[in-house]
């Protein structure tokens, strides 16, 4: 019997085509692969971290446990394990190594499908997904609002000794006391407004904290001036209406002549109303000393100081 060449050729593109399109299902719809897994994974003192899977089978021609997924990170490969908390669930505990904050990889899933010709091995593949461990996170202010002065936490994760504080591009004094934990002292600005707070690092850049708003608060100095010798001592008591909070009030003194005043930081402790500091007389010269965020704006202490 003659065969038309025209004929055969048909058949064979055909069935081709069959297979393929077999194959295309086979690869695409036979389970379906669910990514449980942020891109974004907050570091841990370990260094370990859980990359999961679920993978759905969606026909019931696949043989029952010869689901076997594999995860390739960064070019190797390795076999994913079943996990305890649900059912086609799949994890893989990865350590990342020493100086990396980010990982790519991508799921391998080959099974098995059960068909009149026998069994098949088919395969399905993920997009290649990009992780990012994140080492620093603030999670909030311990308080959102209080007065120029004020030690106020910040509480959250990753934090360095580089990092500061600013109130909008205003930086303000920062305290790094742990990677968990900074704190930074309310700026000498203008009271009844609300802030932009921002962490920064040493590299320049900046995330958002939160808003703060500054309240206005009175001050009181005695003696209201001034008046010393060069050498000569005296003592300046500053009070505030209500008790410093945790961490203490801070007074940010500043003064146009600071060749002629000699002074320690002046810092309200936590719970007191007042603080007593003593100032010397330096170099002969006529200013003031300059605390600015209370009363109308500003309270001045007219400085003068003469020679022996």
């Amino acid at each position: 019997m003659h065969t038309n060449r025209i004929s055969l050729a048909r058949k064979i593109l055909v069935a081709l085509s069959a297979a393929a399109a077999i194959l295309i299902f086979a690869g695409c719809q036979a389970v379906v692969l669910s990514n449980l897994t942020p891109n974004a994974l907050q570091e841990n003192p370990s260094q370990i971290y859980t990359i999961t899977l679920r993978v759905t089978p969606k026909m019931s021609t696949i043989v029952t446990g010869s689901v076997a997924p594999h995860i390739v990170i960064d070019g190797h490969d390795f076999p994913m394990a079943a996990s305890s908390i649900g059912e086609n669930l799949f994890e893989y505990d990865y350590h990342l190594p020493a100086g990396r904050d980010d990982f790519a990889y991508y799921f391998l899933v080959k099974y098995t499908v059960e068909s009149n010709n026998g069994q098949n091995i088919g395969e399905a593949y993920s997009e290649v997904t990009h992780a990012q461990v994140i080492r620093r996170e603030v999670v909030s202010l311990r308080a959102i609002r209080g007065p120029v002065g004020a030690r106020i936490a910040v509480v959250g994760s990753g934090f360095t000794p580089q990092d500061a504080i600013s109130f909008d591009d205003t930086p303000v004094r920062t305290v790094y006391e742990s990677p968990n934990s900074l704190s930074f002292f309310v700026p000498a600005v203008a009271p009844g407004q609300n802030y932009r707070v921002y962490l920064g690092n040493g590299s320049g850049a900046k995330s958002p904290v939160g808003i703060f708003r500054v309240d206005a608060s009175t001050l009181t100095v005695v003696p209201e001036a001034v008046v010393l010798r060069t050498g000569q001592k005296q003592t300046l008591t500053f009070s505030i209406p209500n008790a410093a909070p945790a961490g203490g009030l801070l007074l940010d003194v500043t003064t146009d002549v600071p060749e002629s005043v000699v002074m320690p930081e002046v810092l309200v402790p936590a719970g007191q109303t007042m603080v007593t500091i003593t100032v010397e007389g330096g170099k002969p010269g006529t200013g003031s000393l300059f605390l600015k965020g209370y009363g109308s704006g500003e309270v001045t202490v007219p400085v003068t100081v003469t020679g022996r």
